[in-house]
């Protein structure tokens, strides 16, 4: 499509999960864990995109770290906030 640029923090929570988890854990993201180990990429990118209305969070662990995902694009590892939007 021309002209349409995909903005994956935005566009894409399970990017910002990955992106979050790398700067809590002072990890380059390459070298993380695959997510879908944890938790189905595609399904969390699903239940949040950006027209579809719903309300709510999904927590999961992760390497020992407590990760949740709100609908309003916040991602928290560990109970600090990650909002790159």
């Amino acid at each position: 499509m021309a002209g349409t640029t995909l903005d994956y923090y935005r566009d894409s929570p399970s990017l910002r999960v990955v992106d979050a988890l790398a700067s809590a854990t002072d990890t380059d993201p390459l070298d993380l864990e695959p997510l879908y180990d944890v938790v189905d990429p595609e399904a969390l990118d699903q239940l949040f995109r950006d027209d579809v209305d719903v309300s709510g969070r999904v927590q999961f662990s992760y390497d020992g770290h407590a990760v949740e995902v709100g609908s309003d694009g916040t991602v928290t590892v560990d109970g600090t906030v990650y909002d790159d939007r």
